[in-house]
């Protein structure tokens, strides 16, 4: 089985859309992928409905977290889309994207930058706003030759000169809420410092001990140190090991299945949710 646990649509931040992204899978051998836009579940139900024959599709969502000025991730798989509390904050998450991508807008423009609010929201179309958007507007400019190189203390990275924070989850707080949904929570690219500070060892220490339940290990933004690292840390700590390609469409130079979870990691994921249960392909309509 090849299993991809961590991608993104034009519900968020990528550049296909559910349907497209779930066909895109199959079409790359994949047997089961999971669609966890940023804090939204809106791309559930059309990936479900596009979904091929033969291949499994697990709802879940990449929440938005906040640790002593450290922004982190943390994946949540087969939780209860409709629990209100986890739903209450992914709202206020989401709700807030608008204002703070505006307020980036602003600053970009106050450093000099031609950058207009039409040109980022015809970008992000129906997608939940963030900085992918923005910094795809940058390459459009000509500021910057990439995406990624957006991400620096020069534009948009945390504490950049663009930079404006958000309503963003405690993951302490996020851990909990998920696990009281009836999901599992995996703690997203850990060591992925290109893209600024990360949390200490010590906090994914405590995470564990108040019920994580895995960290994404294999990752482009790892390099073979930090995985060896994880692994140990994982194996320490009693946390599962994911691997997954955090596919964008265009909008980043990773592919669907670059990299994948084991067979049996995936088995204790989804013997571990009682919130929602994966979806399998019955051969749904083409995008």
């Amino acid at each position: 089985m090849r299993i991809d646990l961590h991608t993104h649509s034009t519900a968020s931040d990528g550049t296909d859309s559910p349907a497209e992204l779930v066909h895109g899978a199959a079409a790359a051998g994949l047997d089961v992928v999971a669609l966890t836009d940023h804090d939204t579940t809106r791309g559930h139900a059309e990936a479900a409905a596009a979904l091929p024959e033969g291949l499994t599709l697990v709802t879940g969502a990449e929440l938005s977290c906040r640790l002593d000025g450290v922004g982190l991730h943390m994946l949540a798989y087969l939780f209860d889309p409709e629990e209100p509390e986890l739903l209450r904050e992914r709202e206020l998450v989401r709700d807030d994207r608008v204002p703070r991508a505006r307020a980036m807008v602003g600053k970009l423009q106050e450093l000099g930058v031609p950058v207009e609010w039409t040109q980022v929201a015809r970008i992000a179309g129906d997608g939940s706003v963030g900085r992918p958007h923005i910094a795809e507007a940058l390459v459009e400019l000509g500021v910057v030759d990439c995406v990624s190189d957006a991400f620096t203390p020069a534009w948009l990275a945390d504490g950049g000169r663009a930079y404006v924070e958000k309503h963003e989850l405690d993951p302490f707080t996020a851990v909990r809420l998920v696990k009281a949904a009836g999901g599992v929570t995996v703690f997203a690219h850990p060591l992925a410092v290109k893209r600024g500070r990360t949390v200490p060892e010590s906090v994914i220490a405590e995470l564990a001990v108040h019920g994580l339940d895995g960290i994404e290990v294999d990752h482009m933004d790892h390099d073979e140190a930090a995985r060896a690292r994880l692994r140990g840390l994982a194996g320490e700590l009693g946390l599962l090991t994911t691997g997954s390609s955090d596919y964008h469409g265009s909008r980043k130079t990773c592919r669907l299945g670059e990299y994948t979870t084991d067979p049996e990691i995936y088995g204790e994921i989804t013997r571990r949710a009682t919130g929602a249960f994966p979806v399998p392909g019955t051969g749904g309509t083409r995008p």
